[in-house]
């Protein structure tokens, strides 16, 4: 009996003093976890996660561009075991070339979508056949000033580069990825000129967008986080959530492996991440989409996504996409310059074409190309009218309609030349785009020649090329003009100018004055 008793006393005590192994930290597993800031949401649910798996989660929070920055395949990245990320494309882009891709599991879905604040929404849907808005209806709003959004930075952000790529592909209107071409082609100056906030983090952006009502009527970001929004309490009416009816890209949250002799410890998060239990609780905690199908999807998340727009496949590509996008924060608006041939064989026809092609570019073009390509705020547009010599020049910055009932009414004006003077012509562009240049270096400046016939009046060519190069350097390489082709004027001369001066020529002999410039706006 008092052996027994010393037994059950000296259990007891042991029981006292070690911990059992269900409970003990010293039995559980550590994944350091480099992680974007988007995932910092799913923190009340890391604690079910240790309990239930025995791995604690070491989350080290950094934004979206350092997290990029610190994955380096093969060297652990930076000393973490796991990565979770909004999207690793961009990552995976940038070490294409890598020997050892990290293992990667999507954990949770949301779309890059447009919250409109209700006024805006009923506008834009107004105009719409059904309703529907797409990205170029986004884009055609934000060059009239009536859409002025908030998105992140797409050089910093996730969400920001997700939604870049959305409505450059849009723009791209070829159902494929962006290619190299596509982005060369800018179609988005009409777009940026409406982003009036951004931010580093989504986050940022989120409090910003509520500090400042009046500053911005949009919101470009993740799905998930505009439903947080609205159901924070935050604003004083919910925003209208626009999937745009021509694609979304997808960010898929992806839980990567750094480090391969952690495999066992990312096995057990990945699985108890993947039961249908789980996935419930995140879609509810984060507002996004489960991966699992058999998950039925709670309220708003039963909208379709649609077409899932794809992200581009060469690094390049992305690249030169936010090269030309360049710094939310600092923007000047273009300055084009348009030498329009009145001589006497513009009359007619020939004119009704081109008066159509300036109402096209000021809005009357509903089509996707026609919205992406259309003049935009702020914009400053010159006109100049010539034929043996400059018969007007005028000047306008882009702020409404009236602006381009101005322009529309100097490109309706007669008075013809009886002569064509070209390079006369080409050479008072380059003179006014001097000025320009000297006066605002930030500002991008075009030339665009139309014409439909030969020179023969004023300067020759070989003149106008002795003046071009004893023009300042800093005109010579930022400033190109873009000939069009038409009628019977000499291609070949046309051809030269553009060489000569770093543009392009188009050619309208086979569609339009309207279809020429539209493709000059999207390639300049």
């Amino acid at each position: 009996m008092r052996c027994s008793l010393r037994i059950l006393t000296l259990c007891l005590t042991l029981a006292l003093t070690v911990p059992a192994c269900s409970g003990s930290d010293d039995d559980k597993t550590t994944l350091r976890v480099l992680a974007g800031p988007d995932l910092a949401v799913l923190e009340p649910l890391l604690g079910e996660l240790r309990d239930e798996t025995g791995v604690q989660l070491d989350m080290d929070y950094k934004a979206d561009a350092d997290t990029g920055d610190a994955l380096v395949s093969g060297q652990g990245g930076g000393g973490h075991d796991a990565a979770w990320l909004s999207s690793d494309r961009y990552f995976r882009l940038r070490h294409k070339d890598s020997a050892r891709r990290p293992l990667r599991t999507p954990t949770m879905l949301s779309p890059v979508v447009v919250g409109l604040r209700p006024a805006v929404a009923r506008e834009l849907r107004a105009t719409s056949p059904g309703g529907r808005l797409s990205w170029a209806d986004l884009a055609d709003a934000a060059a009239t000033g009536t859409v002025r959004f908030g998105m992140a930075d797409p050089r910093q952000t996730g969400s920001g580069l997700a939604a870049l790529v959305g409505v450059a592909t849009a723009a791209a209107g070829t159902g494929g990825a962006l290619r190299e071409d596509d982005v060369s082609c800018d179609r988005l100056r009409g777009f940026r000129s409406g982003q009036q906030l951004t931010a580093d983090s989504t986050r940022d952006l989120l409090d910003d967008f509520v500090d400042h009502p009046g500053t911005a009527n949009a919101l470009i970001t993740y799905e998930s986080d505009l439903l947080a929004l609205n159901s924070g309490g935050r604003l004083k009416e919910k925003l209208e959530i626009v999937r745009p009816e021509d694609g979304m890209v997808l960010a898929d949250f992806p839980l990567l492996l750094l480090d391969p002799d952690r495999r066992t410890a990312y096995d057990k998060v990945v699985e108890w991440l993947q039961r249908d239990s789980v996935q419930e609780k995140i879609m509810r905690t984060t507002q996004r989409r489960p991966v699992s199908p058999s998950v039925t999807r709670d309220g708003q998340l039963r909208a379709p996504v649609g077409n899932a727009l794809y992200f581009p496949d060469r690094l390049a590509v992305v690249e030169r996409l936010l090269d030309d996008y360049g710094d939310p924060r600092r923007r000047v608006p273009d300055q084009v310059i348009f030498l329009l041939d009145f001589s006497g064989s513009m009359r007619g026809e020939r004119m009704a074409d081109l008066r159509e092609a300036f109402a096209d570019l000021s809005g009357a073009d509903s089509s996707a190309t026609g919205k992406f390509a259309r003049f935009y705020q702020g914009e400053r547009l010159t006109v100049v009218r010539f034929g043996g010599r400059v018969l007007e020049e005028r000047t306008i910055t882009v702020q409404g309609q009236k602006d381009l009932d101005t322009l529309a009414g100097v490109v309706a004006r007669g008075g013809y030349g009886d002569s064509t003077a070209v390079w006369t012509a080409l050479d008072h562009g380059y003179r006014t785009a001097t000025t320009v240049v000297a006066e605002d270096p930030e500002r991008a400046v075009s030339i665009v020649l139309m014409t439909d016939g030969e020179n023969n009046a004023g300067i020759a060519y070989e003149e106008f090329v002795r003046r071009y190069e004893a023009r300042p350097a800093q005109t010579r390489t930022a400033v190109h003009t873009y000939p069009v082709h038409f009628g019977e004027a000499d291609a070949g001369a046309l051809r030269r100018a553009a060489a000569k001066t770093g543009g392009r020529m188009v050619d309208a002999q086979g569609s339009s004055l309207s279809e020429a410039f539209k493709e000059i706006r999207g390639c300049r």
